[in-house]
C-alpha cells in the first residue's frame, strides 16, 4: 500500500496536503511536533476517508528526527511513494537580534532536514522503482531576500529550488521526481504563532491565498510532473516581473511584505 509521508503535517498547507492525498485513495505517514493535534488529525483523516494514517511526534530542530522518522517507516515497512516535505520555521526579529541558535534551528528546519530525508529515502525509491518528492518553497526563492528580518528565509528557499533541480538532474534514471511548490501569501495559523500576523494584515486581499488552494496546485502539479508549481495567476506575474523589475524596486516592495511571505 502507498504512503505518503508528510512533515508539519497539523495546520496550514500541509494538513491540506494530507486531505488532498487522502481524497485521492493515498495512505498516510504524517509527522507534526503537537501530540494532541496530530493525533485527533490522524483519526479525522482515517475515519472520513477510510485510509490507513500513521503518524509520527517528531520536532526537525532535532538533528535526529530526520533518522527516526525513516527509521520508523522501515521498521513498520511503509511503502513510501512521496515525501511531502513542508516543515516550516519563522522568528520575527532581525539579523542582529535574532540568536544562533535559532539561525541554526532555522537552517535545520528548512534546509538540512529536507536534504538528510531525501538522501535517507533514496535508496527506498531506487528499491521500489521510483517515488516522488515535494519541497515546498516560496516564491520568496525568486526575490531577493527581506533586509528586515528572517533573512535567512529567502536564500534558503533558493537553495532548495536548486536542490530540487539537482535531484531531477541526478535521480531521473532512477524514477525518482522532485518538484518545488512556491507559494505567495498564504493564509493559515503560522503568522499568529510567529509573531509577523500584523504585517500579514497589510497584505492585499487579492494576493492572499487559501491553504486548501495551494495545497491542491501542490499536488497536482507533482503528480502532473511539474518541477515548479507556483499556485495563483497574481504570483505567476509576480515572478515574471522579477525578472525585469530593477533590484532596488524588488528589494523595497520585499522589505515592505516580508512578514507575509512565511506561509506554511
Amino acid at each position: 500500500m502507498k504512503y505518503v509521508l508528510i512533515t508539519g503535517a497539523t495546520a496550514g498547507i500541509g494538513k491540506e496536503i494530507a486531505y488532498s492525498y487522502a481524497s485521492r485513495g493515498y495512505n498516510l505517514f504524517l509527522i507534526a511536533r503537537r501530540e494532541k493535534r496530530l493525533i485527533d488529525i490522524s483519526k479525522q483523516i482515517s475515519d472520513e476517508f477510510n485510509i490507513n494514517v500513521r503518524h509520527l511526534v517528531s520536532d526537525l530542530k532535532d538533528k535526529n528526527s530526520p533518522k527516526e522518522i525513516y527509521d520508523f517507516a522501515d521498521k513498520n515497512s511503509l511503502d513510501i511513494d512521496t515525501l511531502v516535505l513542508n516543515a516550516g520555521y519563522q522568528h520575527n526579529k532581525n539579523l542582529e537580534e535574532v540568536s544562533i541558535e535559532d539561525e541554526e534551528d532555522c537552517l535545520r528546519v528548512l534546509g538540512i532536514s529536507v536534504i538528510m530525508q531525501t538522501k535517507l529515502f533514496l535508496s527506498h525509491f531506487r528499491k521500489r522503482g521510483g517515488g516522488n518528492i515535494m519541497v515546498v518553497s516560496s516564491v520568496a526563492a525568486f526575490a531577493p531576500p527581506s533586509g528586515e528580518f528572517a533573512v535567512l528565509y529567502g536564500p534558503v528557499k533558493t537553495f532548495m529550488n536548486r536542490f530540487v533541480d539537482s535531484i531531477n538532474s541526478s535521480q531521473a534514471k532512477h524514477n525518482i521526481f522532485a518538484s518545488a511548490l512556491c507559494p505567495g501569501f498564504t493564509i493559515t495559523e503560522f503568522h499568529q504563532q510567529s509573531g509577523t500576523q500584523d504585517r500579514m494584515d497589510k497584505v492585499p486581499a487579492f494576493m492572499k491565498m487559501s491553504a486548501k488552494d495551494v495545497a491542491e496546485a501542490g499536488v497536482n502539479g507533482i503528480l502532473n510532473k511539474k518541477s515548479v508549481v507556483i499556485p495563483g495567476v497574481i504570483y505567476k506575474l509576480i515572478v515574471i516581473l522579477f525578472k525585469f523589475t530593477p533590484l532596488w524596486l524588488v528589494r523595497f516592495l520585499g522589505n515592505k511584505l516580508a512578514g507575509g511571505r512565511f506561509k506554511t
